[in-house]
């Protein structure tokens, strides 16, 4: 009688979760992501993920869970075959082989390998089984997040971020037996705090979401949850007639502090809009997790959004209790405003030289002193005021000495604005004093004129030139003093507001208000923001062989390069543009090969047909190319370049550049060298050759 075939490995959904005392919500959504990931890579090299399987992840204030489809209650059998010694070998290596795995030598096949015939042993290896093994991974898993401190709790040695309190392993309908952090896996979990009752028992992987949506009144999903907070706090903006702001950063972290969210309205007194609407927005952000309203003209309004765990029919007592709490917060913001006013920034000016800055360059005093000369010279570079610029270089940072920055350090610069205004400081120099932050972030606007530009360019140039003197430039991933943000900002400053300097001078500059005994690395800093260019100009679309065309040539502005990569992108377009682009290498490498290239060439001297016809073409042409490139036509000074693809063409076809006749050699190479400048001018044209 056959045998009957061995049933197929059992595929069902597999949840785990970890109910734990509150995590910390700016890590939470990124610790589920892990645990996710690490979880289903385990699963997947143990062979106990079906094809197909898909895995999410869930996570709220107190509990970390995954839901994996198509997980197998035990893998597949594995048919291996291992290699033994050869065939050849003496009679004992063979025995032992054969001992080694309970066979006698008449049992062992025998199989060519790279070493001739060997010996090889065939046999069975059992798949994983999931009851063995998803504790082991489970807690892997847990142990590879990315959690900056350990604890420990109890009389035990389990070891995580927060106590864990209860664990679920189900596959199906099936609890998964095992141990994770000293916890016996079951199939109940909690749901909300407050608005729940008591344990939930899951019926099985499938239903933990809706289970705990409708009897714990839990919204599991991080990514479900902040979608609701978003939508319950944008209907309640619209229902005030207001906006909201630039808010995400806010709602990532309350998203991780509420389980079942809903959205009140709350107000405080008028009379603290005197105060600047930074600082009172960022107080109710930063200390009470509100969320500001503003007006259609972003002016603040005197009312805030509650993003409460608790929904209940009358909210009074909630509202009342966040307004009660918010005033003393804003009482705070007003203390530290009226106080910061009764000094001058000027004044505090001198007191900058007890503020390090860094142990080698000295104080922030010794800072902004140099900074006021770099700003001088970058503004009258500019045509700007440069008086202006030094005024708002010397009194930049002063407002770190401020109550108001020393309790929000990310109002720094804000605050100097309005004190500067306060002071009855030009407004260019109250702008210049916030706008030198510009840009904090990718996306952050720029500085708005001039005066505001040589300041924020001053600011960065002296961080990348002081602190790549002093050999701390950055390493790996490591960035401490946010010198590729710098780079990037001097990027964005230069090719956004177009502004007509030279990178090169800009460096040379900042090294001139640096002390001598810094080292001068001004080749280093020019590389490390050319490198950042690079990724600048990928992130807006451009190709890297358009970039490497521009970039390998030593351009003067980095305001010129959109224009130049958009000239060599319409000069690739064209159908002569290979023939051109190949024929512009050929030239590179004979230059390269010829023994110096003379300065002038005459071309009475040319007897060919053909290098006349291009001699002829490349004069002709020559006006209309420089008179473009003078007026920064660059795409119309490369498209006059495809006249030269016929001519080019046949020179090459017919014409021996290395003639044995010495001056006929060193003319057409000195032709070549005169084509070869025109071509390369804008960009090296052989780098878009196939």
């Amino acid at each position: 009688m056959a045998k009957k075939p061995a049933a197929a490995p059992r595929a069902d959904t597999l949840l785990v979760e970890l109910l734990t005392e509150e995590l910390p919500p700016h890590a939470l959504d990124a610790m589920a992501r892990a645990f996710r990931d690490h979880l289903t890579n385990d699963l997947e090299s143990a062979g106990l993920r079906a094809a197909g399987s898909t895995a999410r992840c869930f996570a709220t204030p107190r509990r970390l869970a995954v839901a994996i489809t198509g997980v197998l209650a035990a893998a597949p059998d594995v048919r291996e075959k291992l290699q033994g010694p050869s065939v050849k070998a003496p009679p004992e290596a063979a025995a032992g082989f054969a001992r080694k795995h309970g066979l006698t030598v008449d049992q062992l096949a025998q199989a060519d390998s790279t070493r001739g015939p060997v010996y090889v042993v065939e046999r069975t290896v059992p798949g994983a089984r999931l009851a063995d093994v998803l504790a082991r991974l489970v807690e892997a898993a847990l142990a590879r997040l990315p959690i900056p401190k350990m604890m420990r709790w109890g009389d035990g040695e389990a070891q995580f971020v927060r106590p864990a309190h209860a664990l679920t392993l189900l596959h199906g309908a099936k609890v998964v037996p095992g141990t994770v952090l000293g916890l016996a896996a079951g199939r109940r979990t909690r749901g909300h705090r407050f608005l729940a009752k008591g344990w939930i028992t899951l019926r099985d992987a499938e239903a933990y979401e809706a289970q705990l949506r409708d009897e714990g009144r839990v919204i599991a999903g991080f990514q479900a949850r902040r979608e609701e907070i978003d939508r319950l706090l944008v209907a309640a903006a619209r229902a005030q007639r207001a906006a909201l702001g630039e808010y995400a950063a806010l709602l990532d972290e309350v998203t991780a502090l509420v389980e079942h969210p809903s959205v009140y309205v709350g107000a405080f007194d008028k009379a603290f809009l005197d105060i600047p609407q930074e600082c009172l927005a960022l107080t109710m952000r930063q200390n009470q997790k509100y969320f500001p309203l503003y007006d259609a003209r972003g002016a603040l309004l005197a009312r805030f959004l509650i993003v409460s765990n608790m929904a209940v029919a009358d909210p009074r007592h909630i509202i009342g209790g966040n307004e009660r709490v918010v005033r003393p917060r804003l009482q705070d913001a007003r203390f530290f405003y009226d106080q910061d006013r009764r000094s001058r920034l000027e004044e505090r000016v001198p007191q900058l030289a007890r503020v390090v800055f860094h142990h080698k360059l000295g104080s922030q005093l010794d800072r902004v002193q140099r900074m006021k000369i770099l700003a001088g010279i970058v503004a009258r570079a500019l045509g700007a005021d440069d008086k202006l610029a030094e005024r708002a270089a010397e009194l930049s940072k002063a407002d770190l000495l401020t109550g108001m920055v020393g309790e929000f350090p990310e109002l720094q610069g804000v605050m100097g604005r309005y004190y500067a205004e306060h002071d009855g400081e030009p407004a260019e120099v109250a702008r210049a004093i916030e706008a030198h932050y510009r840009p904090r972030f990718a996306g952050d606007a720029l500085p708005a004129d001039l005066i505001g530009c040589a300041v924020a360019l001053a600011d960065k140039l002296y961080l990348l030139a002081g602190l790549f003197g002093i050999g701390q430039q950055p390493t790996g991933d490591k960035d401490p003093h946010g010198l590729r943000r710098a780079a990037l900002g001097v990027i964005r400053i230069l090719v956004e507001r177009a502004l007509p300097v030279s990178l090169h001078d800009l460096v040379n500059a900042a090294y001139r208000a640096l002390p001598k005994d810094i080292g001068q690395a001004h080749t280093d800093v020019e590389m490390f923001v050319l490198e950042r260019l690079r990724g600048y100009l990928a992130e807006r679309g451009y190709a890297t062989t358009e970039v490497d065309a521009v970039l390998s040539r030593a351009f003067v502005r980095l305001d010129q390069v959109p224009r130049q990569l958009d000239a060599v992108r319409a000069f690739a377009g064209l159908p002569e543009a290979p023939s051109l682009a190949a024929a512009n290498k050929r030239i590179a490498n004979i230059l390269k090969q010829a023994e110096g290239i003379p300065a002038e060439y005459d071309a009475a001297l040319f007897a060919q047909a053909e290098e006349r016809a291009l001699a002829e073409a490349f004069a002709a042409l020559l006006p209309g190319f420089e008179s473009a490139y003078k007026d920064g036509d660059y795409t119309g000074a490369l498209k006059a370049l495809a006249v030269l693809k016929a001519p080019v063409d046949a020179f090459f076809d017919k014409v021996l550049v290395m003639d044995k006749d010495e001056g006929v050699r060193r003319n057409r190479i000195g032709f070549l060298g005169k084509l070869h400048a025109t071509m390369n001018r804008i960009a090296d044209l052989s780098r878009l050759a196939a």
